[in-house]
């Protein structure tokens, strides 16, 4: 799949989409945070210090208005960093508090959005913190430590990391089990991670194929595209060509070519591609499952990137 493609299909986590405040008196407070956000040095210096508190409202309250000012104001994302927030704000994250640990993950995710914060981030140790949230956390904190996870990942160097880290299992569960939110930053952060070997291999012992399947399945899932495009950077392993035959992949993609949309229908064909070049038992099973016609048909009315895609497999008849 080149990167136009993929591009498409996956939007990137942007900074979370969390409730903000519930009371008059709140947001009367937010309007107040944003104001001094114009001129916010002095304001997150004070944050940063009441993140070391020892009341546990103090902590809340000050990682909750500097997850607000990362949010909404892009340049104050390094200036917090630059502050010393990140360190605290790990703490948070392992906190039993549930919000406290919420507000840190997000906070974190935040500040991650400044690219020159990944590396700060990752080298004062949110890795494995954020693969604890994505365990244990609430569902806001789950979906958030996705994002998080996978801002980081786009350094390569933390891809290795955090799949040893164990993300990738707790990251296969948000795509079985979680909201529509929770399984698309799932998705889009397996996307990134696996793109190494190592955790392609750990993708499939955590048992990825059969939520991948399921939802390429339901065409009202909205994420066809995304659970394809994982699907097909993962079949360069035969570990997983195993796992996608044993999970009834097959007759799934074959119906993806006849009725998908034609991106959908290209991704299919390419991962049939993949599953039959080295494999006489896959291509006769593919065979048997009806691809031979939609294959040839998408070979001749599709796009010249889908009939070089099909060529190969539509010979196998």
């Amino acid at each position: 799949m080149s990167n136009n493609d993929d591009s498409a299909a996956f939007s990137d986590c942007n900074s979370d989409r969390s409730g903000e405040f519930s009371s008059a008196s709140s947001q009367n407070r937010q309007l107040l945070i944003a104001c001094a956000a114009e001129n916010s040095d002095d304001l997150i210096r004070r944050l940063v210090a009441d993140l070391d508190s020892c009341s546990i409202d103090q902590q809340k309250q000050a990682a909750m208005e500097i997850r607000l000012l990362a949010k909404n104001k892009p340049e104050n994302r390094f200036k917090i960093a630059k502050s010393g927030a990140i360190a605290p704000l790990i703490s948070l994250i392992s906190s039993t508090d549930s919000q406290v640990q919420e507000y840190g993950v997000t906070a974190i995710l935040n500040l991650s959005l400044c690219d020159e914060n990944k590396d700060l981030i990752a080298s004062c140790g949110a890795i494995k913190p954020l693969v604890r949230a994505l365990k244990t956390g609430n569902p806001t904190a789950k979906e958030n430590a996705a994002c998080a996870l996978l801002r980081l990942s786009q350094m390569e160097e933390n891809k290795i990391v955090i799949g040893r880290s164990g993300a990738i299992p707790p990251l296969v569960s948000l795509l079985g089990n979680g909201s529509f939110r929770g399984k698309k930053d799932a998705c889009t952060a397996l996307y990134s991670i696996c793109s190494s070997k190592e955790n392609k291999m750990r993708a499939v012992q955590a048992g990825i194929m059969k939520p991948l399947v399921e939802l390429m399945a339901d065409f009202g899932s909205n994420m066809v595209d995304k659970s394809a495009f994982v699907l097909s950077i993962l079949v360069s392993i035969p570990e997983a060509r195993t796992s996608l035959v044993e999970e009834s992949g097959i007759p799934v993609l074959v119906e993806i070519v006849e009725v998908g949309s034609q991106r959908q229908k290209e991704i299919a064909a390419a991962i049939l591609l993949q599953l039959c070049e080295d494999s006489l038992v896959y291509r006769n099973m593919v065979a048997r499952e009806g691809a031979i016609p939609p294959l040839v048909a998408l070979s001749q009315s599709g796009t010249s990137r889908a009939k070089q895609k099909v060529s190969l497999p539509s010979s196998y008849g």
